[in-house]
């Protein structure tokens, strides 16, 4: 028997394996696919402080290797999720991230509060890719400043372990990485979703109807693996690969490249029980070149 276990920060996952917010829902959806004790960890959809209807239809288009989104960080607010999900999914035998969102730095200090005196959540994911109202629609990842800001703001507020998840919108995403370090976080998550865009050629308008959206799947794994190599080299702190991940093959090559877990998004739509399958195949490659532990292979890549 291989070990899959794996440690970010204070964080204990069985297996490196985790579900991506915004493909996972509040993980109760997919509990009739697989067994969610299984997993390493599941991150909910994106939670913000109020109610938030997103973004009109159609906010969602197939590209080639990929898909569009422009969901708009639809949810029903943070009290919402303490009242009426929580209770429902606290006692898994897994790790619950709640991915935290906000426009203003303000609402991010609520919405983590809050999560922070929840005793079966051990950890948030910070969604930085956020438009700063404030800030005239700046996203907070963009900027190293911004991100250093809402990251120390959230630490004061957050004493369990936090992920930052970084937008590969940027222009050095190492600096960004270095930054959110500095200003207290636990651990990074990368990538976010690239921004990209669809037009219908017979309409002459775009596909969705924010025109823009964020790119995920296959087509943005090389990008995902370069930035996942890069920030490893540049911070001490555990680094969680996103990307393109649709089987165990690409979830070993992202923990080559010096990602201590991964997190599954879009191939759930194509397959809902592909998590407990990226699982079955990391202990099938160990095994197969007899490696005891996955963090043997944890950033092994040889260049």
């Amino acid at each position: 028997m291989v070990d899959l276990k794996v440690k970010i920060h204070d964080l204990r996952l069985k297996n490196p394996v985790m579900t991506a917010s915004g493909t996972f829902g509040y993980g109760e959806e997919y509990k009739d696919f697989i067994d969610l004790n299984r997993l390493g960890g599941f991150i909910v959809k994106g939670t913000t402080g109020q109610h938030r209807e997103g973004n009109p239809f159609p906010r969602m288009a197939e590209t080639a290797s990929g898909m569009l989104n422009a969901v708009g960080l639809q949810n029903k607010g943070v009290d919402y999720f303490i009242s009426d999900v929580y209770p429902k999914i606290k006692d898994y035998r897994t790790n619950i991230l709640v991915n935290v969102s906000g426009s203003t730095i303000e609402e991010y200090i609520e919405v983590a509060g809050k999560i922070n005196e929840l005793d079966h959540i051990p950890a948030v994911e910070l969604n930085i890719s956020c438009p700063n109202v404030k800030k005239g629609g700046m996203v907070f990842g963009n900027s190293c400043t911004a991100a250093r800001k809402v990251t120390q703001a959230v630490r004061k507020v957050y004493n369990k372990t936090l992920v930052v998840k970084l937008s590969p919108n940027v222009t050095s995403i190492t600096e960004i990485a270095k930054t959110v370090e500095e200003a207290g976080a636990d651990s990074v998550s990368l990538i976010n979703t690239l921004l990209g865009m669809a037009i219908n050629a017979e309409t002459k308008r775009p596909v969705l109807s924010t025109v823009t959206g964020g790119l995920s799947g296959p087509a943005i794994k090389p990008v995902a693996l370069r930035m996942v190599w890069q920030v490893y080299q540049a911070v001490k702190i555990p680094v969680i690969g996103i990307g393109g991940i649709m089987n165990a093959t690409d979830a070993v090559e992202f923990i080559l490249a010096g990602a201590t877990a991964i997190q599954v998004g879009t191939a759930n739509f194509i397959d809902p029980g592909i998590s407990v399958k990226v699982i079955e195949g990391i202990e099938e490659y160990l095994t197969r070149f007899k490696i005891n532990s996955v963090k043997e292979i944890i950033g092994a890549l040889e260049v």
